[in-house]
């Protein structure tokens, strides 16, 4: 188990910023338990489900990190077709 580069942040998290790639990076967290934190927050009842604690530790401070990211896109809502942000 290996600590989180920037590029396994980038492949896994493709909107995070410099900051939030600097945060994940500093929990010290693996690979594996950035996997597990988006698990979590892409559905947490099978995992609950499947008897499994809750999110503690390094998988917690990621998944924090995490919503906060997506709560910043949810508020952006989705580029309009002629912003800037919408050309790739």
């Amino acid at each position: 188990m290996t600590r989180l580069s920037r590029d396994d942040v980038i492949k896994a998290v493709d909107r995070a910023d410099d900051v939030t790639i600097a945060q994940i990076i500093g929990t010290g967290a693996t690979v594996e338990e950035l996997a597990e934190a988006q698990a979590w927050l892409a559905n947490d009842e099978p995992m609950i489900n499947d008897l499994r604690p809750l999110a503690q530790g390094r998988v917690r401070e990621l998944v924090d990190i995490l919503s906060e990211l997506e709560e910043v896109d949810d508020e952006e809502g989705p580029a309009s077709p002629g912003s800037a942000s919408a050309v790739s």
